[in-house]
Order: C-alpha cells, then sequence, then structure tokens
C-alpha cells in the first residue's frame, strides 16, 4: 500500500506548493478539499492543513471535522491551518495591529522540537496572514518566535500535533524544506522512497491488473504527457494500446510529420490522421474564443470517434491528464472553479463510445510527468518540449481562423521557436508562442507604405503553468527575431513581444 501524505486544502494560492515540497522529499501526497476529507486508513501517515484566504474569525469560515486526525496522526497546520487548530481548541485568534507579510527572522528557536530539529536561530521565513493567534490552549507550547510574531510555531504537548504561522512551503522560507522533511520524514515516518521509478514499477502492475487484456485507445498530441502515458500504456499492455494522432490543421509548420516520426521508434502502434479540411471548414466564420473552443473539440470528438470505432473491442479511453488538471476542476467548497477557459480534452467521448477512462498520470504534476518519461528512457529532445495548447494555434490566431492565417503563424512562429533553439534560450523557457492580431499597422519597406499583420511574442517561465513570468529575452535576440520576420513573412510589418504575467494574465490570449 503506497504510503502518503494528506494535504487538506482551504483554498491557499501555495496549497500547491505544499504538495510539490512534500513531493521533492520522495513522499508521495495527495490535495483534497477540507471538506471532503478522505478515508483514514493504513496508507496516511500524516495530514497537513494549508493556509486560506479566509480568517477563522469569519461566520462561514472553513471548519473541518478533524476528530478523526487529531490525537491519532501527526498533523501539521500551516498559517490559517495553525490558526484554526488553535482557536478550535480554547485559543485566541484576533486580527494584526499590521499585517505581517512576506521576509521575516526567527528570533528564538526550539531546536528539541522533532520539527525544528537542525533550524537555524534567525532562519528567514515567509510570512502572508491578517490574524495572528494572541492566546495558545494550555497544553500548546510555542517553539519558535519571530521580533514581531510571538506564536510563528508550536507544539501540542500529549500530541503528535504541530503549528506554523509561516509558510514553510515557500522558496523564501529558507529551511522550509528542511522543516517539512522534519515532519514527514522524521515525525510521520515516511520511507521518503517515492521515486520516478518507483513510480513507473507501481503504476505499470496497477494497470496490469486494471486493464488486463482489454484494449485501449488514447488520443496523443505529441507533447509531453500523452506521450509519457502512453509509454506507461503501452510497458502495461503492449500491442492492446492503439494511438490515434489527429492532424487538426492547427498545428506547428511540419509537426505531424515530425511527431509521427518521432514515435516510429518507441514501439508505439500510433495511427495519424489528416483532418485539416474538417477543423478549418467547421471554424469558418468563428470569432469568439469560447465558441472556437468548442467546434475545436467537438470536431475531434467527431474524428477520434470515426477511427476509434475501426479498433475492434476497445473498452477504454486512455487521457494524458495531470494533477493540476485535476485539482482545477474541484473547489475547495467541493464545487466547479471559475471557468477561465474550457480545457481541449476529450469531453463527451466517453459516453458517446461506452468507454470508461483511465488516467495513468492524473497523480503528477508536469516536472514529475518529464522524471518519469526520462526514468522509462524517452528521448530528451521530446520530454523538453514546451507545452502546447490542445486547440492548437486557433486560440493564437484571435478572431476568424482561415487556411491563410494559418499559414502565416506557422511561419512567423517558426522563426521564434527556432530562433530560441538557436540561441540556446529554448531550455530557458517554459512555453513561448505567436499571437496574430486581429489588425493592420502602418508600416515602411522601402519607398512604399505597408498597411500589414501585428504578431506577438509571447514567452513565459514556469513550473506547472498554474502561474507564470515573462521571460527577460535578450534585447539582442527580440531584435534580430523581429527583423527575421518582418523579412522572411510576408504580410508582417510589425512585431511586439507580451510583458504580461500570470495572474493577471493568462499564457495564451484566448
Amino acid at each position: 500500500m503506497q504510503e502518503k501524505i494528506i494535504i487538506l486544502d482551504f483554498g491557499s494560492q501555495y496549497t500547491q506548493l505544499i504538495a510539490r515540497r512534500i513531493r521533492e522529499i520522495n513522499v508521495y501526497c495527495e490535495i483534497h478539499p477540507f471538506n471532503k476529507c478522505p478515508q483514514i486508513d493504513a496508507s496516511v501517515k500524516g495530514v497537513v492543513l494549508s493556509g486560506s484566504p479566509s480568517s477563522v474569525r469569519d461566520k462561514n469560515a472553513p471548519m473541518p471535522d478533524l476528530s478523526g486526525i487529531i490525537g491519532k496522526l501527526p498533523l501539521l497546520g500551516i498559517c490559517y491551518g495553525a490558526q484554526l487548530l488553535a482557536q478550535t481548541n480554547g485559543g485566541e485568534v484576533q486580527p494584526s495591529a499590521t499585517r505581517e507579510y512576506g521576509r521575516a527572522n526567527l528570533q528564538f528557536v526550539d531546536t528539541s522540537c522533532d520539527l525544528l530539529q537542525h533550524v537555524n536561530m534567525h532562519s528567514q521565513v515567509w510570512m502572508s496572514h491578517g490574524d495572528t493567534i494572541v492566546n495558545l490552549p494550555s497544553n500548546y507550547k510555542i517553539v519558535a518566535s519571530t521580533q514581531d510574531v510571538k506564536v510563528a510555531a508550536y507544539k501540542v504537548e500529549g500530541q503528535v500535533t504541530f503549528g506554523l504561522q509561516f509558510h514553510p512551503e515557500v522558496f523564501h522560507s529558507t529551511e522550509g524544506s528542511l522543516i517539512l522533511k522534519n515532519f514527514v520524514g522524521g515525525i510521520c515516518g515516511c520511507s521518503m522512497d517515492w521515486t520516478p521509478d518507483s513510480f513507473v514499477e507501481t503504476t505499470v502492475a496497477s494497470l496490469k491488473s486494471k486493464l488486463g487484456n482489454d484494449k485501449v485507445v488514447l488520443g496523443l498530441s505529441g507533447g509531453v504527457d500523452s506521450t509519457v502515458a502512453g509509454v506507461l500504456l503501452h510497458k502495461a499492455i503492449g500491442e492492446n494500446l492503439t494511438c490515434i494522432f489527429v492532424d487538426n490543421g492547427l498545428l506547428r509548420k511540419n509537426e505531424y510529420n515530425q511527431v509521427l516520426d518521432s514515435y516510429k521508434h518507441m514501439g508505439l502502434n500510433v495511427i495519424g490522421v489528416d483532418a485539416k479540411a474538417k477543423f478549418l471548414n467547421d471554424l469558418a466564420g468563428h470569432s469568439d474564443p469560447e465558441t472556437k473552443r468548442k467546434i475545436i473539440g467537438k470536431a475531434f470528438i467527431d474524428v477520434f470517434d470515426v477511427e476509434a470505432h475501426k479498433i475492434q473491442n476497445v473498452k477504454w479511453l486512455a487521457q494524458g491528464t495531470i494533477y493540476p488538471d485535476v485539482i482545477e476542476s474541484v473547489s475547495v467548497n467541493g464545487g466547479p472553479s471559475a471557468t477561465i477557459k474550457s480545457h481541449h480534452n476529450v469531453g463527451g467521448l466517453p459516453e458517446k463510445m461506452n468507454l470508461k477512462i483511465v488516467e495513468p498520470l492524473n497523480l503528477l504534476f508536469k516536472d514529475e510527468v518529464r522524471r518519469v518519461g526520462k526514468a522509462m528512457g524517452i528521448d530528451d529532445a521530446l520530454l523538453g518540449r514546451h507545452p502546447f495548447p490542445g486547440p492548437g494555434l486557433a486560440i493564437r490566431i484571435l478572431g476568424d481562423i482561415t487556411a491563410e492565417k494559418v499559414a502565416l503563424l506557422q511561419e512567423v512562429d517558426h522563426i521564434f521557436i527556432q530562433g530560441l533553439k538557436d540561441s540556446n534560450l529554448y531550455d530557458q523557457v517554459w512555453q513561448a508562442g505567436v499571437m496574430l492580431l486581429p489588425v493592420n499597422s502602418v508600416g515602411v519597406m522601402g519607398d512604399e507604405r505597408t498597411y500589414e499583420k501585428v504578431v506577438a511574442l509571447r514567452a513565459v517561465a514556469s513550473t506547472d503553468g498554474m502561474t507564470a513570468d515573462w521571460v527577460h529575452l535578450p534585447y539582442e535576440f527580440l531584435a534580430k527575431v523581429s527583423n527575421d520576420i518582418i523579412n522572411k513573412v510576408k504580410g508582417v510589418n510589425r512585431v511586439v513581444y507580451d510583458i504580461s504575467s500570470k495572474p493577471p494574465a493568462t499564457i495564451e490570449w484566448e
């Protein structure tokens, strides 16, 4: 049975960071909404309570039932979680006189406390709260303080329960990973052996047991997630897996043939489908971003359905869903999160084809998917590919879609991406692409006035796409790329660079 840590999420922006830091210690963990705690069985070694934008003093503050956890399992409350434990057990939480946000340094550390072993005096921590604990319950003992926060950390005597007012998961808490390691490794007793190799071994065994001799169909995109999912499934069921790669006419320049060629050397059974004409015809005249996404999703279902029905006795549809997709689909209140954009997946296919779903990567973050792929020997060039949106260039062409616009954007995108590779910048960027704007601008070429298209270059740094910052590409590189695009792509006379971060912007423009 896979040992794990459960993280109860109260809506903090840092909850995923807690999971990432714990997994970096080679301990498996899961995030669950605070009001949907899973069954606590022998596999659960400890529980972490996240921070929250709420205040424990609010009338409708998140209040979980912890009766099955407190005093029975190691428990760590972080920020809101720490305040919640104090407030509900006889302590007092009040608004801070001043908002406590940003870097602070510990002034007192009780290193005899298991949670704080080997933590240095004056260690830097990250505070982010509007409330503070002013009185602790009688059996709570302060084990760390800063100049402004007396109760920076506490332990509960007679229990394996701890609270931290600061955020150990944040990079600016310089010994935060040590504190989390003390908790999950020392206090919870986790073996810290959850590695890419162990994930492959256990997942392949699980897939063999789950799928047996059933046939599975997988929609390949050429991206990292679907490729790693395909290789995992192939290891488990071999020729019973059929992969379908659909050319929707919205891929990058030469991508369809390049992707098919890369799969030839991996032993996967891949069927390529040229459906460019259908997608472009269905999209004709439509400009609304959500409408375009839905048209592409429906067209994909139609094409995929036809091809999948050519395979006899298929029982499962495989998807490359990863953990952030799962987390984003459920809010802390148990309902659907606000829709920012429709994710391009194969929604509707399971019901239409009467198939069951198998998602071998739905417990992994993007960087973990890459490490698993590397453990299975997948080529670095494929694993290092930037993410590319499911709807492809359709959501990088603002406005209606035509074959001419796609061809123009493919040329511009090729120059930008190849330029990043030639300048050894590609691997420093998480995702890059070009947007074709629905405006023309005046330009001068030679002695002639031009009135042509504007394109926007976009390059961002991120870990998993949940947040992203624009990359400070060298001016010399941007100047060369701009010059190359305008000189080599007829129809473009202006190039701009997008310097928006996520949030408030999204990575794609539509």
